[in-house]
Order: structure tokens, then sequence, then C-alpha cells
């Protein structure tokens, strides 16, 4: 079974990924901030980290990519940033090491094709 982190301050946000995602082919976990995102990680290796940008305290969904991606340990974990921000952010996502950008507002079955396509579905 494919393991998914879904990252994202916002709950409802959160709860959206996990609704659209939520089958028996993927088994899910949260993470509201980008400390918590790292640690998930390394405890549960995920295969795919669906990563939102701005989010409050010290580690945003930038430098926990970053981190993530560096780490002998959890550098095979692909990376989606889920954000609404600006160019130049998305940019930044990806040379974190982010294997892809999706926008907010998405579109529910958008994001599952893109899941299954990086997931080799």
């Amino acid at each position: 079974m494919k393991k998914i982190l879904i990252v994202d301050d916002s709950t409802v946000v959160r709860q959206l990924v996990k609704t659209t995602l939520e089958t028996s082919v993927y088994r899910l976990f949260e993470a509201q901030n980008g400390e918590k995102a790292i640690e998930l990680a390394n405890k549960h290796k995920p295969d795919l980290i669906i990563m939102d940008i701005a989010m409050p305290g010290e580690i945003d969904g930038i430098e926990a990519t970053r981190r993530i991606k560096t780490n002998p340990q959890t550098n095979n974990c692909q990376v989606i940033i889920l954000s609404g921000t600006k160019e130049n952010q998305r940019n930044e996502g990806l040379d974190a090491g982010a294997e892809d950008i999706f926008i907010k507002p998405f579109s529910p079955l958008d994001l599952i094709s893109k899941v299954d396509n990086i997931l080799g579905k």
C-alpha cells in the first residue's frame, strides 16, 4: 500500500486532500507544519508528500522539502508542492527538490490523476 503524507497548516485543505485521496489504495498521514512533516517523513517514509509552501513556524514547505530531499533516509519520497503562491515561490519548491507543482484551488479529479501518475498507477 502506497503511503502519502499531506502537509498543510489549513485543516480544511488537509481534509479536502484526504477525502479526495481516501481509498483502499493509499495510507494517508497528515502534518500541520514543516517540522511535523519532517518528523513523519522520517518515521513513515511516505511514497509521496503533498506539501504546502506557506506555513507558520521556522520550517516552511520549501525548507521542509529541502531537508526531506537531502536526507538519505527520505530522499526517495516524491514531493508535490500544493500551493496558491507566487511563481517565484513555486520555482523555489522545484529547486528544493519537489517533483511537481499543483496549484490551489484544485480539482479533486486532477489531483487524483496527478497522484496516480506520480505513483505509477
